[in-house]
């Protein structure tokens, strides 16, 4: 079955090819499956347009990352690929798990504090409860969303999600990559600086998970990348430095009073100025 895929997912370098020699009849799009708009090539041969067209189309197949190319026209087998490599991370961590949860029975420390002996008192006393966090509606049914493709529908939910627990790191997360899928670069990319504010560290999978491979190709990446992952800081514009109106009053009066004391001021004349200094 694997094979198979493999033959009918679509390969960017023989569309460019295509493209590159036989534009002009729109050999390319018939491949890629856009069966209208390889007989509108056909249509536009005689003027000439397929064929600059056809030549467009070829610098965008050899230009473009594989990536987002297998999520333009492969994404049938690009989905199917994804849901199979979750599957099996999925299998992966339980497995793990559960390895854990043997090795910490095999302690010694562990047996020891099994069986260590328990007095009358501490058995009479019931085990306290453990306090479990309910789990988030919104973020299950939206998860549920995600693994069915419902890109839309998921990030309603995980938006729902936010409302009840706003610093929850792994919506911030699935939200980014759903935005990313769903070729919403600005908003991926807020989400991201969320989630790395509120503790997410692991970097190598923003650099190499498959559902941001879009936000990747991004000229917007590379700064945000270049950040440490961080949207850029909005700077504050700088406050003025205003002077005090009542300390500049006193300048003044202080200013006159030297005046009259050395003589070039008479007291008539001085009383003038500082009537009008104080608005009187």
């Amino acid at each position: 079955m694997e094979a198979l895929e493999r033959i009918v997912m679509k390969d960017k370098n023989v569309a460019g090819i295509l493209a590159l020699f036989f534009g002009w009849m729109g050999i390319h799009r018939f491949y890629l499956g856009q069966v209208g708009l390889g007989i509108l090539y056909a249509l536009l041969f005689w003027s000439g347009i397929s064929a600059v067209l056809g030549l467009i189309d070829a610098i965008v197949f050899f230009s473009m990352d594989k990536d987002a190319f297998d999520i333009k026209y492969n994404r049938r087998y690009y989905r199917a690929e994804r849901r199979r490599e979750s599957d099996f991370d999925r299998r992966q961590y339980r497995r793990d798990r559960w390895e854990r949860r043997v090795e910490r029975r095999r302690e010694p420390q562990h047996m020891a504090e099994r069986q260590r002996p328990v007095n009358q008192h501490q058995q009479r006393r019931p085990a306290p409860k453990k306090r479990t966090k309910r789990p988030n509606p919104y973020k299950t049914s939206g998860r549920k969303k995600y693994m069915e493709y419902d890109y839309d529908g998921a990030i309603a939910d995980f938006q729902k999600a936010l409302e009840i627990d706003p610093k929850d790191v792994a919506v911030h997360f699935n939200l980014a990559c759903a935005y990313s899928l769903n070729e919403n670069t600005q908003k991926s990319l807020e989400h991201l600086d969320k989630a790395v504010a509120f503790g997410f560290d692991d970097f190598n999978r923003i650099r190499e998970h498959d559902a941001l491979a879009y936000l990747r190709i991004q000229p917007e990446f590379e700064q945000f990348e270049a950040n440490d992952f961080r949207l850029a800081a909005q700077l504050e514009a700088p406050k003025e430095d205003l002077l005090d109106s009542s300390t500049e009053l006193l300048e003044q009066l202080k200013k006159l009073g030297e005046l009259r004391e050395k003589g070039l001021l008479t007291d008539e004349e001085f009383d003038v100025q500082k009537k009008k200094l104080l608005n009187e």
